[in-house]
């Protein structure tokens, strides 16, 4: 039987979507965030999740994998950034990246929010505001404990 997490990103992918995440939670849960490849500017819908579940249902049966739930669902608004492609893919977008150790160049802050800039070999770049301006925080994608998108939501009625 193949590892479960392999078993959904083939599946995932094999559909022409992409997994953002994947967890296996308490009580047997499996949680599937999936997403449009990069270059489909598409919000994933109830539709979406509604077939990847059918079909993760099928394969996972077939497979005699032991879960008891299964959840999938869009990555949301705040979505993660989990690997190089992501930094890549939302290069100038906002983010908030917390770091695992504090950075002693930055006032031993774990914590930053600023705009992304693409990514110079495994060098990962985020443009914040400093206490003297704007400063260029450069770190590796081992050295992130959790990464993701500011929302940004327009609340003015579309005319």
């Amino acid at each position: 039987m193949l590892v479960l997490s392999v078993l959904v990103e083939k599946t995932v992918t094999g559909m022409g979507y992409e997994l953002v995440d994947f967890e296996q939670a308490a009580r047997g849960l499996v949680r599937v965030y999936i997403d449009h490849p990069p270059g489909e500017d598409l919000p994933i819908t109830v539709e979406d999740c509604e077939k990847v579940t059918h079909q993760l249902l099928h394969v996972l049966t077939v497979e005699n994998a032991v879960y008891e739930r299964l959840e999938v669902s869009s990555p949301g608004l705040d979505r993660p950034l989990k690997k190089m492609s992501d930094y890549i893919r939302f290069a100038g977008c906002e983010a908030t990246v917390k770091l695992r150790m504090a950075m002693p160049g930055a006032a031993n802050r774990k914590s930053f929010q600023g705009v992304l800039h693409a990514p110079e070999g495994d060098v990962l770049k985020l443009e914040f505001e400093g206490k003297d301006g704007p400063a260029m925080l450069e770190f590796s994608l081992a050295e992130v404990d959790k990464a993701r998108l500011v929302p940004i939501v327009d609340f003015r009625s579309r005319k």
